[in-house]
């Protein structure tokens, strides 16, 4: 075959180039991965880049086409400084996600403090190209700003267990919070014998997946006719025992508690101020995440409820939407919240939640 150039009679027209929805169909593929393949603008899936090279080829696309070897895709996985067992089991869901991720996927676990500078640096200086990050941590403006930053310069932003309010963010990889919040306050009004107040306890209102709650167990609780009383603003206990113990305490001098609802840790608090007044098993006590430590306290009758959150599913679902918006998965992901699980002593496991590892 020659190499010489082609010498098209004066006034005939050049043959167009096929059209990215031409090259989609040949390729078999979307015309957005078409447009990420030949602009080099995201990242594909290995036999999607190849596909739609070989297409282009076949329908004789007059320009130079990109090499169907993929460099690396990096991807950040931010996570607010948490030394509670929920953050524990979160990070052991990453280390399993991870082993199991294509080697060109590269993730960078970054354990950042709960300082606005510290994660507006995480999120604004990256040493590498960065397809995307995934996120938990406080929802404030400046993390808001610096988001939305990110996501301007073309990085997708997917964010993990508590959500970032007025961001274009990629999804959110959680439970339905609000939902959770009223599960717990249904199961408050259904256990409760007596009429009284109920205690809420919030982790930390800087998360909007502590607010959410909180708000969700309102609504429960002022809808339902019962005769439970909602008792005042909630209590920040920023998931400290102590905080708990000392938010429980008068609440049961005062008397007539009948119900509490915690939306964060500091379980052991809870439980020796229940001990201590001889009510434990007397006052409905709903929290959240199932630990073995939580699994002790539904044996002895102590708790009744445990909301938990599917760290894993939050992993998976997270990973696969951001693979999906940088073009490795073809397939759309699940859309909508994970779903939670609801534990008592009847579903309980007997095997670690957490091993000696995590």
């Amino acid at each position: 075959m020659s190499d010489e150039p082609v010498v098209r009679p004066a006034g005939t027209r050049r043959k167009r180039d096929a059209r990215f929805v031409e090259i989609a169909a040949e390729a078999g593929v979307s015309e957005a991965t078409v447009n990420r393949v030949l602009n080099e603008r995201g990242s594909v899936s290995e036999s999607a880049r190849e596909r739609v090279i070989a297409a282009a080829r076949r329908l004789g696309v007059r320009r130079v086409l990109p090499d169907s070897r993929h460099g690396l895709i990096h991807i950040d996985v931010l996570l607010s400084h948490g030394d509670t067992p929920f953050f524990r089991r979160l990070n052991a869901a990453l280390q399993r996600s991870a082993q199991i991720l294509d080697k060109r996927i590269v993730l960078h676990r970054l354990i950042l403090p709960e300082s606005d500078r510290a994660v507006v640096d995480a999120i604004s200086n990256c040493r590498y190209r960065r397809a995307g990050m995934i996120i938990t941590t406080r929802d404030t403006a400046p993390v808001r700003a610096a988001l939305t930053d990110a996501i301007g310069r073309g990085e997708a932003v997917v964010t993990l267990m508590t959500d970032i309010g007025e961001i274009p963010r990629t999804h959110f990889a959680g439970i339905d919070n609000v939902g959770a919040g009223r599960t717990a306050g249904y199961f408050i009004g259904r256990l409760a014998k007596r009429a009284g107040r109920v205690l809420k306890l919030c982790g930390s209102r800087s998360f909007g997946a502590h607010r959410d709650r909180i708000a969700g167990f309102r609504a429960a609780l002022e809808g339902a006719e019962t005769e439970l009383e909602y008792q005042g603003v909630e209590i920040e206990t920023l998931d400290n025992a102590d905080a708990c113990y000392r938010a429980v305490l008068p609440a049961l001098k005062q008397g007539d508690l009948v119900g509490i609802y915690n939306s964060g840790y500091g379980s052991a608090g809870i439980a020796a101020a229940l001990r201590e007044f001889d009510v434990a098993g007397k006052v409905v006590w709903v929290g959240h995440e199932m630990l073995d430590e939580h699994r002790a306290y539904i044996d002895e009758g102590t708790m009744d409820i445990v909301i938990d959150q599917n760290p894993d599913a939050q992993v998976i679902s997270a990973l696969q939407h951001l693979l999906y918006s940088c073009g490795v998965l073809e397939t759309t992901p699940p859309v909508g919240p994970v779903e939670f699980g609801v534990f008592c002593a009847a579903n309980v496991r007997r095997s670690p939640y957490l091993s000696v590892d995590d």
